[in-house]
């Protein structure tokens, strides 16, 4: 997925004083970002990330911003949506002593608490990835114009899915 929007940090360039990062990808990589969130387009794309040193690792903090557009589940028509994704994210190399045994990862989800750190493969941090996957949370899955009114159907018949069926069926000849 952080192949449409490369941004990457090794642990070492974080240092003492932290890092921060501007990015805006190119928007040839739009549709990219677009499809990998499951929306039509994307335009406006930007990210400001700020990367200290936690334990023996990173705290990733971070606000991504984008106009999305998506189709109207009511209309059909397209319209645009502001995207606006904040996090924080703790990582941790794999040969930390601060991170928890491989056998005992066991996932343990507390809604009101704080996400546990991620584990590195190795002594990079994926940037591009974790903006991409945060704005995707952020995306309606069912999108709906602000001034598109659902109309039901008027009661002119059985609303039931068998009639359908009925009409389909042929009377049994009596002969």
């Amino acid at each position: 997925m952080s192949e449409s929007w490369t941004l990457t940090v090794r642990l070492v360039d974080i240092g003492r004083g932290g890092l921060t990062l501007t990015s805006e990808p190119d928007a040839s990589a739009w549709p990219a970002i677009a499809k990998a969130i499951g929306v039509d387009a994307l335009q406006a794309v930007k990210a400001e990330v700020q990367l200290k040193p936690w334990l023996d690792g990173a705290e990733f903090e971070a606000r991504a911003t984008a106009i999305a557009t998506q189709t109207c589940g009511i209309t059909l028509e397209p319209f645009d949506v502001p995207l606006e994704a904040r996090f924080t994210l703790h990582f941790l190399p794999q040969a930390s002593p601060n991170a928890p045994p491989e056998d005992a990862r066991e996932v343990l989800i507390d809604p009101e608490g704080e996400d546990p750190p991620e584990i590195l493969d190795g002594d990079v941090i994926d940037v591009g990835a974790y903006l991409i996957e945060h704005l995707a949370l952020e995306v309606d899955p069912f999108p709906r114009k602000p001034e598109a009114v659902f109309e039901p159907p008027e009661n002119g018949g059985v609303l039931s899915p068998f009639a359908a069926l009925a009409v389909l069926k042929t009377p049994k000849d009596t002969h």
